[in-house]
């Protein structure tokens, strides 16, 4: 698998890069797992409500071919983006979904933090509140978009949205429930948490 750290992006200027990869991609194509952090964006899931964007300000708005509801992504949030070739690893939509989710969950103990995951609602939970998000699109068999962990961020723009579609939905940050937390060092152990729960060299 090759992980490339994008650095601070325009969300606009990486998602047609994923569906451009998506597209060209052959059997024979490497896996690539994406690290970024977003410039301050609301996106809005393929099947998205425009009822849950409630105030988006002057926050851009962008549609994406993603599933699930609105979601904010800005500085201090890591961004993975998963390019896998499912059938080659084996593996379903729902498989994805729920190793995504064991990753962060893993990341999150290692800090002390009781983060769960929700059979109604993909993401990741603490005490109620939702600290990382997911989105994903599978075309012909291979996925991208991701994840989204929150570590040291601005939360107000959440204030603005249903998060995910899900009223009254509070949200919360790494800084917020432990101590010692980087998020450079956050992200090379989700990277090492994604490796190990999908197998991957």
């Amino acid at each position: 698998m090759i992980v490339r750290d994008l650095g601070l992006t325009q969300y606009a200027d990486v998602f047609p890069r994923m569906q451009a990869f998506t597209a060209e991609r052959d059997s024979a194509t490497a896996d690539e797992l994406w690290f970024t952090e977003h410039e301050p964006v609301f996106t809005q899931g393929q099947a998205g409500k425009p009822e849950h964007l409630l105030l988006p300000g002057d926050i851009p708005v962008v549609q994406t071919d993603r599933g699930g509801q609105v979601t904010y992504h800005g500085p201090g949030q890591i961004v993975g983006y998963l390019l896998f070739d499912l059938k080659r690893l084996g593996i379903g939509p729902r498989a994805l979904v729920r190793g995504i989710e064991a990753a962060i969950c893993q990341v999150l103990a290692g800090y002390r933090i009781e983060a769960a995951n929700r059979d109604d609602a993909p993401g990741v939970y603490v005490a109620g509140s939702k600290i990382a998000s997911l989105g994903l699109r599978i075309r012909r068999g291979c996925s991208y978009h991701g994840l989204s962990l929150n570590v040291s961020m601005n939360l107000e723009p959440f204030q603005r949205i249903n998060p995910c579609g899900l009223i009254g939905m509070e949200v919360t940050e790494m800084v917020a429930l432990a101590d010692n937390v980087a998020i450079d060092k956050v992200r090379d152990e989700l990277e090492v948490a994604l490796r190990e729960t999908f197998a991957t060299d």
